[in-house]
């Protein structure tokens, strides 16, 4: 069987200004184009933070670096990762990204992650049925990890964005 899980293949920041982060990362990485996604609605219904449920807004911006996505993450309004990362740490680097091959592999991911004892700290069904959860471990020295499961609708669209970048 295949893994379930694949090698990263996102980095995101998170940041109070997509403009000049997107300035910064252009100069320094080359990157060709961004595709800006605004006003995300994360309702409660499909999400949740600290185990609670989260009505919050973000907008996004995306990118490509080889076959490396580059996200941006700029929260608008509401409780959640992003703002309380940015009130603790700043603007930076929050996370990578691996991508399940299923729902149901990213059921398994997700019950393996805690088993070796990540917590969970955000999770939910984005506009455009992506399934994420946000995991914090510690003993990785990384902010978070990111498992998500990307839905083929978002897929083609992500595939748009890196053909944008040739």
């Amino acid at each position: 069987m295949p893994p379930s899980v694949h090698a990263p293949t996102q980095i995101a920041w998170v940041t109070p200004d997509l403009d000049a982060t997107e300035t910064a990362l252009t100069g320094l990485l080359g990157v060709r184009k961004w595709v800006r996604i605004p006003g995300v609605h994360f309702a409660p219904d499909s999400c949740s933070y600290l185990g609670a449920p989260a009505d919050f807004v973000a907008d996004i911006s995306l990118s490509y670096l080889g076959d490396m996505q580059l996200e941006l993450i700029s929260p608008v309004r509401g409780q959640n990762i992003y703002s309380d990362f940015l009130r603790d740490s700043g603007p930076g680097l929050h996370h990578i990204c691996t991508e399940a091959d299923s729902p149901e592999h990213f059921d398994a991911e997700l019950a393996r992650a805690a088993d070796r004892g990540a917590v969970v700290v955000q999770q939910g069904v984005m506009p455009g049925g992506i399934r994420f959860a946000y995991l914090s471990a510690p003993q990785a020295g990384a902010p978070f990890l990111e498992i998500a499961y990307v839905s083929p609708e978002m897929r083609a669209f992500y595939d748009y964005i890196k053909r944008e970048q040739r």
